[in-house]
């Protein structure tokens, strides 16, 4: 009986120093997280947006696309070397030409809806000479 006496308070004090332990976890959050907005900070390449929310598409609807534009902000040309889609359903386009200091280049993802009802969210990596290397960013929506 005397052990349940020092379980009770013990279980409330592990509770609480959890709580405290979660709440003082940093904000690990990136960049990825940012929407519709070019970044401000000291990276040579900001994006103008890094999600695509298509909303509510048909099934019997055209591929829809989205862009991302990529902004050099280094003194040298940037290339975008390759994109990858997390699946087959999305085809990536890009711009294939060195990006000069000061000037866009552009990645565009293709999705196709057809046979794909539900709920998607897709990522689309962007892998670059310039700074960050790599850039993820995704497309999202409901296919009917």
């Amino acid at each position: 009986m005397m052990k349940m006496k020092f379980i009770k308070p013990a279980l409330i004090i592990l509770a609480l120093a959890g709580v405290i332990l979660l709440a003082s976890v940093p904000d690990f959050s990136t960049k990825a997280n940012v929407e519709n907005s070019f970044q401000d900070n000291d990276d040579e390449i900001i994006i103008d947006k890094t999600i695509h929310d298509f909303g509510i598409i048909s099934e019997n609807d055209e591929n829809v696309k989205a862009t991302f534009t990529l902004k050099n902000r280094s003194k040298t040309p940037i290339i975008i070397t390759n994109v990858a889609p997390s699946c087959g359903c999305t085809t990536p386009d890009w711009t294939k030409e060195p990006i000069s200091p000061g000037k866009s280049g552009k990645v565009t993802a293709i999705f196709d809806p057809k046979n794909r009802v539900g709920l998607f969210d897709k990522s689309i990596v962007i892998l670059t000479t310039g700074k960050p290397e790599r850039i993820v960013v995704r497309i999202k929506g409901s296919v009917q």
